[in-house]
């Protein structure tokens, strides 16, 4: 490429678009019109302060977040949110059942992939409560230790009146993704929680989110993404939590829970409007931006019948490898996810092979994560239908010269 950059298929940091990486350029030298660039800025003056209000209307406006959830900007990433959760919904089962012992709070994982796996052993290692995995995608692989679906409806067993329940959306590892059709077997089995009451529902977005619209998202009690795949650069985190979860930690720790850090108490950060330390100015800028380019280009929709598209030609070129014994999907059908894109490249020396043709022809980060091998497709917002054409011819050309 004449400019020098390539198309970024890695699972993260994501690739961003063009347009705003140019327009962050600007704001790095002169954040609107202050002579002062975003880099340098205070987060308490008017101007970023401003930004950042607006950023948090668009997320609630492209989402539909509903007023009985706030929007909040932290930092730590998906892995910090392993442990924030775990310490504010224990404050908050603590205060609503202060009778109860430790070992009598049941925290419920649904286990589908690497990350929700180790979400799982951090819930564990914290304490504070009891760890019950409501249904592990184990079970369903061929050995018994690949996650390669999600788990059917009949196999979630949900706890009675759990501090939390925790599920990944999607894993960006093991490329196996809920389902946004409710009718799907693939699906969040939502019906299976208890009706009628405010749910502990925590998912974990960090891979997806805003990619599609989040079904049932007001019937979640926290909803977290780390930013750096469809949003903007690694160092952001966002939260949408129910404010019935927003409890007084402090109150919480006088009757035994334990005490939460004061940055990652989500009072803290709802009191002072996520403003209570220096956020990450940067990364909020960039995602800002982002933001205001979806909200411009049509929307959440616009962006979800794109990446359904991008999705959808990527698995008719595996599908094609397979067919002819050159490509092997990782992950059973109805699970594949629409964000990576996993499979193998079966023969002595085919994969690096493919992989060296493709970092030829510009295409980068395709490698599968170290734990599991393999190739790894992620298609984040900013991988456009060009990219993703690109990447298909070469998955085709690859096959007809391997046959």
């Amino acid at each position: 490429m004449s400019d020098g950059r390539v198309i970024n298929f890695g699972a993260g940091p994501s690739a961003l678009p063009t347009d705003v990486l140019e327009e962050a350029n600007k704001g790095l030298l002169n954040f609107q019109g202050t002579g002062i660039g975003i880099a340098e800025i205070s987060h308490r003056s008017k101007e970023f302060t401003a930004f950042l209000n607006e950023a948090e209307s668009h997320i609630r406006t492209l989402l539909e977040v509903p007023s009985t959830h706030k929007i909040l900007f932290t930092q730590g990433g998906g892995s910090g949110q392993f442990s924030a959760v775990v310490l504010n919904l224990l404050a908050r089962h603590r205060l609503l059942h202060p009778q109860l012992k430790d070992e009598e709070r049941v925290m419920d994982y649904v286990v589908t992939g690497s990350w929700s796996k180790k979400a799982m052993q951090e819930a564990g290692r914290l304490g504070g409560g009891r760890v019950n995995i409501a249904a592990d995608a184990r079970r369903y692989s061929n050995d018994g230790k690949a996650f390669n679906s999600v788990p059917p409806h009949d196999d979630y067993a949900f706890s009675a009146d759990p501090a939390l329940i925790y599920y990944c959306e999607n894993e960006t590892v093991d490329g196996v993704q809920f389902s946004d059709d409710l009718s799907s077997p693939a699906s969040f089995p939502f019906e299976k929680l208890t009706q009628g009451a405010l749910l502990p529902l925590v998912a974990d977005y960090s891979s997806s989110f805003l990619s599609r619209p989040i079904p049932r998202l007001a019937d979640h009690a926290v909803v977290f993404a780390g930013a750096q795949k469809n949003l903007g650069p690694a160092g952001l985190t966002i939260l949408i939590v129910r404010q019935d979860c927003i409890v007084d930690v402090d109150a919480a720790a006088k009757l035994g829970a334990t005490p939460v850090p004061i940055t990652l108490s989500y009072k803290t950060l709802a009191d002072h409007s996520s403003l209570y330390n220096t956020p990450s100015v940067l990364p909020i800028y960039i995602a800002g931006l982002v933001l205001r380019k979806m909200s411009d280009g049509g929307g959440l929709q616009v962006y979800a019948q794109s990446n359904r598209q991008k999705f959808e030609k990527i698995v008719a070129a595996l599908k094609n490898g397979e067919e002819k014994d050159v490509f092997k999907a990782k992950v059973k059908d109805g699970s594949v996810s629409w964000m990576n894109i996993v499979f193998d490249v079966p023969g002595e020396g085919r994969q690096q092979k493919f992989l060296d043709g493709a970092d030829k022809r510009g295409m980068k980060g395709l490698a599968g994560h170290r734990s599991v091998g393999g190739v790894r497709v992620s298609l984040y917002n900013a991988i456009t239908q060009q990219d993703t054409d690109k990447l298909v011819g070469y998955m085709n050309e690859f096959v007809a010269d391997t046959v």
